[in-house]
């Protein structure tokens, strides 16, 4: 957790603390630990991770950091509990949260292509394009991002 944080220790933000499965949990603890506009993360975009912030030695969500988490329905590292536990923590904060944890398929890593057994092209492209507008909203941009750039969309 502390090599998260190093990373991005010279980054002023803004900026969206993102990441998948156990790189998930590193997102949200750099936006645990760094979020609102005083630490520069305007957000936590996480696919297929979220753990209670008690388990990383926190005890609150920061003001004004969304949230954004996706998840299949069978994914056999989902554990409901923490994941409950997580956004009750982001919802106690008054920061917005969005959840997406019905992707209809067992896979834990549904948006790599490169994982037959759990990819699901339809999911993960919706997945990508609602992370690129969570994404702009949390930190807009002169500019659109671009969906034809994004694997699989």
């Amino acid at each position: 957790m502390q090599a998260a944080l190093d990373a991005v220790s010279d980054d002023p933000g803004p900026f969206v603390a993102a990441g998948f499965s156990n790189g998930a949990g590193m997102a949200e603890y750099v936006a645990a630990t760094r979020g609102g506009a005083a630490g520069g993360v305007v957000g936590s975009l996480q696919f297929a991770g979220a753990i209670p912030l008690t388990m990383v030695g926190l005890s609150d969500w920061p003001m004004a950091t969304p949230v954004q988490l996706h998840y299949t329905i069978g994914d056999p590292f989902r554990d409901q509990a923490w994941v409950q536990g997580f956004v009750d923590s982001v919802t106690a904060s008054g920061s917005p949260i969005e959840t997406f944890l019905h992707y209809p398929k067992a896979g834990h890593l549904f948006t790599d292509a490169s994982l037959p057994a759990e990819y699901d092209e339809e999911s993960a492209a919706l997945a990508f394009r609602r992370a690129l507008d969570f994404l702009e909203r949390a930190a807009p941009t002169t500019t659109k991002p671009d969906l034809e750039s994004v694997p699989n969309s």
